[in-house]
């Protein structure tokens, strides 16, 4: 194989940082540093809910060693923030209105110090009875949980008229969308609390500018968005506040929005010193929105012979206490409640609410996950209720091209569902467990493995399916774009290279392998160089809605396209070619293996001689085509583009302890064109295991608003132990209107593999299941003990967020500082 970051479009590119990551030299964004750097640390409210009624940090500021402190009085800009609408506080104020929130941050010379620092702050608060049930919530006359909130929505967005609800959607499809078929099942489900569990927590290093302004390091999802909200909290025009990109250690949507930011912006300019912050895991858990909870009522009606005629559906997203991204959650999951089925009527209801529980926005799947996790358990529930193979009646009714969807919107491009749901149908299944096999008889090949001692004779294996689809890119008429400028240059051996500049937050996702790729099929070259991802170029918009390949990566194949246009056409005059050559040289010269090539002029130059007058840039924009808002139905053009998935799972469930063992994984997916496989098949297996993990084990649990678990002892994420090998085919039908034909792939399959699993435990078992995690006490409970008991009895202890003072050596402050922190 070449070496990394050799390759063109469609072949396995390996990742230029792979080698650093593995051997763990890789500089992430807790990695970095700066001579006299203070650390900076954040303090947190323990209350889910409560007046503060002062913040006194005197004692604090005493403490030798501390630089700065800061709190709501200390903003000098704009008092708020937020990813869609401005209504998180900076720091709380007057009320805190979720445990975690922060109330003051603390620079000192070290950690230790910024520590002792908060410990000594002392805040007055009146603790206040919490709403963390969305239905209370949601109810008529229920208290107002934000001061702002019956004012909310004033850019267009549809408003729910309820203070506590962020955004409600009516949908109505069809001649009669409340119509019940011959045949009707329903039933109510229940999503848990996700946590996006990157590896690497929050961290940016902070450094003060000459102009008065401030430079930020930060691993993000969003240089530009970050950059707006930072900017109108300190007070500074946009072009005062420079971000960079720093080593992202994963996201999954948890870096989307502003979290450490501004709190160490405000130190950094309060001291004049660079400033490391950064969080520990759990602040982590405590810093970021996460993936939404969800309860969800479905009915789904067939004629008896398995034809869909109608599906409504009742969607609760708990928000929690600020907005993050919710309003556009809420629309993702209703406008996906139905499915990748055709149905003539539907009534797709969802609000996304405010509670007292941790703030919710984007994570892997941005809604769909949970609606099909609802809708897949109803496909199976309706193929036993109709006597039907469960993969028959998703193929009989999946969607095509062309189909209309319940927004009324027909579909924009490929959609082989039913191809996909056949293809995992008919993938080879695993053997069958031998209770005899030394595997089995020394407990490897068995749920929990050997420590958990199962009996295999009391080990059941189920096989379940499920079959799902994703949008693609931004939506609702959101001006999508991403701009890239690219170079063709001599480098410093004298070769011919491509220089690439984007804002593209590289998450793990695989810019870094496209964008080079990209560069070296359209300008012909080996070498391609990537500058670091900055504000010093218009935005790339968030990686997130599988837009980034499609989106940045258009953008970059448009800038090399203008780049090897100038280019030729350069040529074309200095070879005295015709005019209508030089205004379209592509008629007879193109770029091929470092040369440049027209054999019916008899041109060939290699691309070094003709960058002898200096090199060639272009900068260009790429977007899609437009979208548009839905209508108070629910009605409208609303999405770009889909792409489906299929998984089929099979488990082995142990009767006695309830564990589960995921035996085996198979995956169709719908691809578009493949610009590199090996990115593929990583992003595909990542999304799986994220839907693994929800089914069995993942969920951040709260108490009365308080994260239970904010660790990685009590949070179990899946490990190399838990997943198998994916058996994964690609279904690669080109999008139209799509660079290279591409299609986002991250999403689409971490929504399918939670509900296989879920469906391939009920098929082993014989329970009802309509809760993930699924628990081993919903495997095994006593009959004396009824199946919504069996999903409410864990009894967390709430970590304490008010830890003890860790000691310290004596500090030494820059000079300017010594005296103790500033006065505020």
């Amino acid at each position: 194989m070449p070496a990394p970051g050799r390759e063109r479009i469609g072949a396995p590119s390996l990742r230029p940082d792979g080698p650093a990551k593995v051997t763990g030299v890789f500089p992430y964004a807790g990695d970095l540093a700066s001579p006299g750097m203070l650390h900076a640390r954040t303090l947190r409210s323990p209350h889910a809910r409560a007046r503060i009624r002062a913040v006194d940090t005197a004692a604090a500021r005493r403490i030798p060693g501390v630089a700065a402190i800061v709190t709501a009085a200390d903003v000098p800009g704009v008092a708020t923030y937020g990813l869609i609408g401005l209504d998180q506080p900076v720091f709380a104020s007057t009320e805190a209105r979720y445990a975690g929130e922060p109330v003051a941050a603390v620079a000192a010379v070290d950690a230790a110090t910024a520590r002792r620092a908060l410990a000594a702050i002392r805040v007055d608060y009146e603790p206040l009875a919490p709403i963390v049930d969305p239905e209370a919530a949601m109810a008529p006359g229920a208290e107002p949980l934000h001061p702002d909130s019956p004012a909310y929505g004033p850019d267009g967005w549809a408003y729910s008229g309820h203070p506590n609800v962020f955004r409600a959607i009516d949908l109505r499809h069809g001649p009669d969308p409340d119509l019940v078929g011959p045949v009707a099942v329903e039933d109510t489900y229940v999503f848990g609390m996700q946590d996006q569990a990157f590896l690497a927590p929050e961290a940016a290093l902070v450094t003060p500018a000459a102009d008065g302004g401030v430079e930020l390091a930060v691993a993000t999802q969003w240089l530009h968005s970050d950059r707006e909200q930072i900017a109108a909290c300190l007070g500074l025009p946009d072009e005062r506040v420079r971000l960079t990109l720093a080593g992202v250690g994963g996201a999954f949507g948890g870096r989307e929005d502003v979290t450490l930011q501004v709190h160490g912006a405000l130190l950094a300019l309060r001291t004049g010193v660079p400033v490391r912050i950064g969080y520990d895991r759990v602040e982590s858990f405590l810093g970021h929105p996460h993936r939404h909870p969800a309860i969800m009522w479905f009915r789904h009606s067939a004629t008896r012979d398995g034809q869909l005629v109608a599906v409504q559906a009742r969607v609760i997203l708990d928000g929690g206490a600020y907005a993050s991204s919710s309003r556009a959650v809420i629309a993702n999951a209703v406008t996906h409640a139905a499915g990748p089925y055709r149905v003539a009527n539907a009534h797709l209801y969802g609000a996304s609410t405010r509670t007292n529980n941790p703030p919710c926005g984007a994570m892997r799947g941005f809604g769909v996950p949970q609606v099909t996790f609802g809708h897949e358990a109803q496909l199976d529930r309706l193929a036993a209720a109709l006597g039907l193979d469960r993969v028959e009646l998703r193929a009989r009714n999946a969607l095509a091209a062309g189909d209309i969807l319940p927004t009324g919107q027909p579909i924009p491009g490929p959609m082989p569902a039913r191809e996909l749901i056949e293809l995992v149908a008919a993938r080879p299944l695993p053997p069958a467990l031998d209770p005899a096999s030394p595997d089995a008889t020394s407990g490897l090949a068995l749920p929990g493995g050997r420590p958990a001692g199962a009996d295999p004779s009391r080990v059941r294996r189920g096989v379940g399916y499920a079959l799902g689809v994703k949008n693609l890119l931004f939506s609702e008429g959101f001006d999508d774009f991403a701009v890239a400028r690219a170079r063709l240059e001599i480098g410093p051996d004298g070769q011919a290279r491509a220089w690439v500049h984007t804002a593209c937050a590289e998450v793990g996702q695989g810019f870094v392998t496209i964008a080079g790729q990209i560069a070296r099929t359209e300008l012909a070259v080996e070498e391609v160089v990537l500058a670091p991802a900055d504000t010093d170029i218009g935005s790339a918009g968030s990686t997130s809605a599988s837009r980034q390949t499609w989106m940045s990566g258009g953008a970059v194949r448009g800038a090399c396209v203008g780049v090897a246009d100038r280019l030729l056409a350069r040529v074309a005059r200095s070879l005295g070619l015709p005019p209508s050559v030089v205004e379209a040289p592509r008629r007879v010269l193109s770029l091929r293996d470092g040369e440049i090539i027209g054999p019916e002029v008899g041109v060939r130059i290699p691309l070094a001689e003709a960058l002898a007058d200096g090199p060639v840039e272009a900068e260009f924009t790429h977007r899609h085509r437009e979208t548009e808002p839905m209508d108070a139905y629910g009605q409208g053009h609303a999405h770009v583009a889909y792409a489906a998935a299929a998984h089929r799972a099979v488990v082995d469930v142990d009767l006695d302890l309830g564990l589960v063992r995921v035996v085996s994984l198979a995956l169709a997916q719908d691809c578009g064109t493949v610009l590199n496989p090996l990115s593929l098949l990583g992003q595909v297996e990542g999304g799986t295991a994220q839907g693994l993990g929800i089914a069995v084990m993942e969920e951040l649990v709260t108490v009365d608003g308080v994260v239970a678990n904010p660790t990685f002892h009590d949070y179990l994420l899946p490990t190399i132990a838990d997943v198998p090998d994916l058996d994964f085919v690609a279904v690669t039908y080109p999008q139209q209107d799509a660079p290279y034909g591409v299609k986002g792939v991250g999403e689409a399959p971490t929504g399918t593999a939670t509900p296989a699993i879920v469906a391939a435990i009920r098929d082993a078992v014989g329970r009802d299941l309509r809760r993930v995690p699924v628990r081993p006490g919903d495997l095994v409970a006593t009959p004396a003990v009824s199946a919504a008991a069996r999903t409410e009895t864990t009894v967390y202890t709430p970590i304490a967020l008010d830890r003890p003072a860790a000691p310290s050596d004596p500090p030494v402050l820059p000079a300017h500082l010594e005296g103790g922190a500033d006065d505020g």
